[in-house]
């Protein structure tokens, strides 16, 4: 969660293994968007001697959609080569790194950046940047005594005002896994789960969550880029940025590929040939982690966003909201009703959140509708400014800036998601539903409020870009 290790296959493949998508306006350069894709998850900050690294044979792409058809008008690739300097040396660095080309630092990683810009059925690829530098991880006090120094010199700039950062850090996600992964255990109601019944196991109450994902890094590809050169307007959208507008909205998506053969030899060296095959992708959070079933998770990982009408019905009807009131016996009475029918279940307010954006009229204020082409994308609409007051809740927090109006590092996804699932805003779609007040209240635990950014133990946000914390030192593991 909101993707890590979210189906069978991809789970044994970590470094293809896309775990969160952000895409907001620049909060410091607010004509700019930033888009981040973590991969790698669960990240141990003490995982020497071979620390973790992207794939070099592994294609990464970050994909945009600006013309409302699911499929990606601009894709910036990013391929990764490793290089080791001493071979004779079990050691990643055999001294303090104290910049990007130290010889003591022994296994570097650089990079490049491409895009590619399709129209009419034609591409064009520009290369942006090559043998960009990645930061090494923070190994500790004695390897990299000046993290910060290092992970600044490992921000780049490119033409056309582009500017990327590759390399390890903290992992912004915040989700108590342990208490959703157990039979569905949501705050502040897990004494009322009598399905089984936490009332019979001498727990007691246990209202604050607990942060899974405290002290884990996580390797981020981030890409800021001009607003002007996202819109399918082009260049003459910035001067007509207006939130009502179709071009004002972007589709995002991230996704991994690997060559089809990989061939062995008796050495165990290894190569790879053969086109790409798409293995991992994520748009919006948490859908192919709870909304797609077991059987199917790894296919829905293989397609593209365009075609993802074929899963519809895991949108409009999902297991989890089926089994809310099951679980939680009379705390959700209006779902139990609603899920009973006549008619079945349709939640049309989950299909728009996350199939085709959500169109202007219903909140006010707010549209990021991208058509009727269902397709499971993180949709943005540039032409609305970083909030001043940010809501982690998002739109459920009157913060139409914040999920799912794209997605900042710090808003609380699964919160947001799980009270929609409850039904929080299904009445926006079908005026005769009442939310159960339990709907709303449903928490992680995690922050105190809605303007609480703290997430009880994640690494704090920067300012600037990459805006991710800075990675945990693998000799300063945070305490439990």
């Amino acid at each position: 969660m909101s993707s890590h290790r979210e189906a069978p296959e991809i789970s044994k493949d970590p470094v293809a293994d896309s775990t969160d998508l952000y895409a907001f306006v620049s909060p410091d350069e607010p004509d700019t968007v930033t888009i981040i894709a973590n991969y790698v998850p669960l990240e141990g900050p003490d995982g020497g001697p071979n620390f973790y690294e992207f794939g070099n044979d592994v294609l990464y792409t970050i994909n945009i959609d600006n013309d409302n058809d699911g499929d990606a008008d601009i894709v910036y690739e990013f391929r990764f080569d490793t290089d080791v300097t001493n071979p004779d040396t079990f050691l990643y660095n055999t001294g303090p790194i104290q910049s990007l080309t130290d010889a003591n630092w022994n296994r570097r990683q650089t990079y490049s950046v491409t895009r590619v810009d399709t129209e009419h059925g034609s591409s064009r690829r520009t290369v942006l940047g090559t043998a960009l530098a990645c930061p090494p991880c923070n190994i500790g006090p004695l390897s990299t005594p000046s993290y910060n120094a290092l992970a600044g010199a490992a921000v780049h700039s490119l033409a056309n005002d582009v500017t990327v950062f590759a390399g390890q850090r903290a992992d912004g996600f915040y989700v108590d896994l342990g208490a959703i992964f157990d039979l569905g255990i949501l705050r502040p109601f897990e004494q009322d789960h009598a399905t089984f019944g936490l009332q019979n196991t001498g727990l007691g109450q246990m209202a604050a969550g607990i942060n899974s994902l405290k002290g884990a890094n996580v390797h981020s590809i981030a890409i800021r880029v001009p607003m002007s050169g996202l819109s399918g307007n082009g260049s003459g959208w910035r001067g007509s940025r207006h939130s009502s507008s179709p071009n004002s909205v972007i589709g995002v998506w991230t996704a991994a590929y690997r060559q089809k053969v990989r061939v062995r030899d008796d050495s165990g060296a290894h190569f790879c040939t053969g086109p790409y095959v798409q293995v991992s992708r994520l748009g919006n959070p948490l859908v192919n982690e709870v909304l797609i079933p077991m059987g199917k998770k790894d296919y829905w990982n293989s397609q593209a966003p365009g075609s993802d009408s074929q899963f519809a019905s895991f949108y409009s009807n999902p297991q989890l909201s089926q089994l809310l009131p099951v679980l939680y016996p009379g705390v959700f009475p209006n779902l139990a009703a609603y899920n009973a029918g006549p008619p079945a279940p349709n939640r049309a307010d989950l299909v728009a959140i996350l199939l085709t954006g959500i169109p202007p009229g219903l909140i006010t204020g707010f549209q990021n509708f991208t058509g009727t082409t269902q397709a499971d994308m993180l949709r943005l609409n540039m032409a609305i400014p970083p909030s001043t007051s940010p809501a982690n809740t998002g739109l459920l927090g009157n913060d139409i800036a914040g999920f799912p109006n794209g997605r900042r590092l710090s808003d609380d996804v699964v919160t947001i998601e799980l009270q929609c699932l409850a039904g929080a805003v299904l009445k926006l779609v079908d005026p005769s539903f009442t939310p159960d007040g339990a709907a709303t209240a449903i928490s992680e635990g995690l922050t105190t409020d809605a303007t609480d950014l703290s997430a009880r133990g994640t690494e704090s946000y920067l300012s600037s870009f990459p805006y991710l914390g800075v990675p945990h030192s693998g000799f300063l593991v945070p305490a439990s």
